[in-house]
């Protein structure tokens, strides 16, 4: 008798965290290094270089309705590899043709942000909720970790590359190009839709194999919704908006220090080099806090461990205001805690969503979320850059992320497992 085939949910999260390395990690956090290059060849406001993240942070959401449409009617896959070709067309663009500001603008901000929106958050998650119930928080953790890492590893590896071969900061944009070209390739070989495609199940054991001890260990019962939500249903309840107002706090303050923090580093006089390992650091934390926040969301209430990820910006903002040469230490903590904050608090946005309203309603109840909160988000980076335009520092930045953190941890404390106002069977529903 054949050995029964060992579940493939694992690998699947291992080959998806690659792409989230190549498709959102290579864009947006090695951009965040090239475009510090890129400032001194193409002459820009720091207003014009957020615009550049604001647009990015907003096309990640803004299609994420559309992208929700395109797996439900093409699949994982073919949603993935429209997302791969938009950055590899975005960055080839950059790499070849950039020359203006609105270049940038387009290049960067415009199609690589529909580029990641496509080619990984919203499938990434969605793959996440398919295949995993158990470990749900978790698996979204370490799908979502690979930009993290590609951070950590490819910050300081850019800023190298570029600053030995001249300041030609279009060698990175080629890099990146074939990151994209890279993702396309696993995405087409490895990614499977759903359990029953391959014969198998949901964390990978028959529901009729399930022991009392297997539904209640590791994701207490009530931490997760036993009804099938209907996305209408799910948006008549207040818990689905204070899980909205939470990630607008997490992703406004992420947005601010992606776009900025290298140039607030370089302006108080820290190295290139240090700037970049900062950086670097920020990204590797983020897969700290994914992992922290996964574990969490699996094991209490899910509004408790968003309220704690968000205190770590709180911190991190004070940290930020007085990092510089003289206080390296104060550097690293900020970038730490900004980086524990997003990957703690978005892993729990996701599995939030998830674990309330199932897996059925999920896509397009996650890429609703994205849009409204990638979009609110959004202006981050250039109100960043006017801040700077106005004041001369971002420590105003950094007291406004302080702020709307705050409003974030008032949100959560209200976002408490949703009830269904008329109880129903979903088979009950679709007869």
């Amino acid at each position: 008798m054949a050995d029964k085939p060992a579940f493939y949910g694992w690998r699947l999260i291992g080959v998806l965290a690659c792409v989230d390395f190549l498709n959102l990690g290579f864009p947006a956090y090695g951009g965040a290094v090239i475009n510090s290059y890129m400032l001194r060849d193409i002459p820009m406001s720091r207003s014009e270089l957020g615009l550049g993240f604001t647009l990015l942070n907003l096309f990640v959401g803004v299609p994420s309705t559309l992208v929700a449409l395109s797996i439900l009617k093409r699949g994982l896959r073919g949603t993935y590899v429209i997302g791969c070709a938009l950055v590899l067309l975005g960055s080839l663009f950059l790499a070849l043709r950039a020359t203006q500001p609105w270049h940038y603008v387009l290049g960067f901000g415009v199609i690589n942000g529909i580029g990641i929106c496509f080619g990984d958050i919203v499938c990434a998650t969605t793959a996440a909720a398919r295949w995993f119930e158990r470990y749900r928080g978790r698996a979204n953790a370490l799908v979502l970790s690979g930009s993290g890492v590609c951070g950590f590893l490819m910050a300081p590896v850019l800023d190298k590359i570029i600053r030995t071969s001249g300041g030609q900061w279009r060698l990175g944009w080629e890099i990146i190009a074939g990151g994209a070209v890279l993702a396309a390739i696993l995405v087409l070989f490895f990614v499977e839709e759903r359990p029953e495609d391959l014969g198998q199940h949901v964390d990978g054991i028959p529901p009729e194999k399930r022991t009392p001890d297997q539904e209640a260990s590791h994701s207490a019962p009530q931490l997760i919704s036993r009804y099938e939500w209907t996305p209408s249903e799910a948006y008549r309840t207040r818990t689905y908006w204070m899980v909205v107002i939470g990630g607008l706090a997490a992703q406004f303050p992420f947005f601010f220090f992606t776009a900025h923090w290298i140039e607030h580093l370089q302006g108080v006089g820290v190295a290139s080099s240090v700037a970049a390992l900062a950086l670097g650091v920020f990204t590797v934390s983020g897969i700290v806090g994914r992992l922290i926040g996964g574990w969490l969301v699996d094991k209490m209430t899910a509004r408790y461990a968003f309220m704690i990820g968000l205190c770590c910006c709180l911190i991190g903002s004070v940290a930020a205001i007085y990092a510089g040469p003289n206080a390296l230490w104060l550097t690293y903590a900020a970038a730490a805690l900004y980086g524990l904050c997003i990957g703690w608090t978005f892993t729990c946005m996701t599995t939030c969503v998830a674990h309330f309203y199932g897996p059925a309603a999920f896509p397009k109840l996650a890429g609703m979320l994205l849009l409204l909160t990638s979009g609110g988000a959004s202006p981050a980076g250039i109100v960043g850059g006017k801040i700077f335009d106005m004041y001369g520092s971002y420590t105003r930045a950094f007291e406004l992320n302080f702020l709307i953190t705050l409003i974030g941890i008032a949100a959560m404390a209200f976002a408490t497992m949703p009830r269904p106002q008329q109880p129903r069977e979903l088979a009950a529903e679709r007869a």
